[in-house]
């Protein structure tokens, strides 16, 4: 079995990652233009660095919850010195499975944070509570998979969803809160 290290150098970079996407890349690079961090998160994320912490992130460039998270992990990893590697999930589903979503599901964005050994250290994703919540009230709001209208009206819902995770800053917000609230754990 690989090791984290393993598939860490087997990733893609920043650079390479978005020179592969074909979906949401302006979405994720708008939303990594106009995101900022306050800046008591920003002296946060600057006290990491003595951590030496890396991260493996499983995305893909189709999934709206990575249009939305990995551009703001970005950015705090980018203060908090955490060096990234991207894999696509459905060419590493060894690792993805890993790391299912309440033991079940491959959701993406996952994020494993691990010290230079490859010794995991924390893991965050696929989404901050605030838009997990968000999105069980709007699939609450949709028809049973039976009713005629259910694809429709899914893909309406889908659409409104990204117009909203590419432009609600409280949304933004939620992540980083949510990220950082695992990252301050390692600080104990």
């Amino acid at each position: 079995m690989k090791r984290l290290n393993d598939w860490f150098n087997d990733g893609l970079t920043k650079e390479e990652y978005g020179g592969s996407m074909t979906v949401n890349k302006e979405e994720l690079q708008s939303i990594y233009d106009r995101f900022t961090l306050s800046d008591e998160d920003r002296d946060f994320y600057q006290s990491l660095p003595v951590l030496e912490l890396k991260a493996v992130v499983l995305t893909a460039d189709w999934c709206g919850d990575a249009m939305l998270c990995v551009p703001i992990i970005e950015r705090i990893a980018e203060y908090a010195g955490i060096e990234l590697r991207y894999l696509i999930r459905d060419e590493n589903l060894e690792l993805m499975d890993q790391y299912l979503t309440n033991g079940t599901s491959r959701a993406i964005p996952k994020f494993i944070f691990m010290d230079q050994d490859g010794n995991e250290k924390a893991v965050w994703g696929p989404r901050s509570p605030e838009v997990q919540t968000l999105i069980d009230q709007e699939r609450g709001k949709l028809p049973f998979k039976d009713d005629p209208a259910f694809e429709q009206k899914q893909q309406e819902m889908y659409r409104s969803f990204k117009e909203k995770l590419t432009s609600d800053q409280e949304l933004w917000q939620s992540v980083n809160r949510s990220v950082k609230n695992q990252l301050e754990k390692l600080t104990v």
